[in-house]
């Protein structure tokens, strides 16, 4: 299962390369500007349907996936206070 990087520019300038286990979350994300609550919905879904794929192929869930998702989440609850944050997917490779 070919694995899938995205790299993600927070509000704040920094930059963060992301973990996928499976192409599928190129489905999800493409490059450009998102606000913040789009960007977490298509990450959480791509990254699942990314998990599942795993999960179909080798009967375990991909906690790689689940991790790299409670990262992603972790990062974004300090921009919450933000209503016009927008995160960024700078590629998805």
């Amino acid at each position: 299962m070919p694995v899938t990087h995205f790299v993600v520019r927070w509000p704040d300038g920094k930059e963060e390369r992301c973990y996928s286990p499976s192409t599928i979350v190129r489905d999800y994300l493409h490059p450009g500007a998102y606000a913040l609550d789009d960007f977490l919905a298509r990450a959480h879904e791509g990254l699942e349907a990314a998990s599942g794929r795993v999960r179909e192929k080798f009967g375990y869930a991909c906690s790689s996936a689940l991790d790299q998702w409670s990262a992603i989440e972790r990062t974004a609850t300090q921009y919450r206070s933000h209503p016009a944050a927008q995160v960024t997917v700078v590629s998805v490779d």
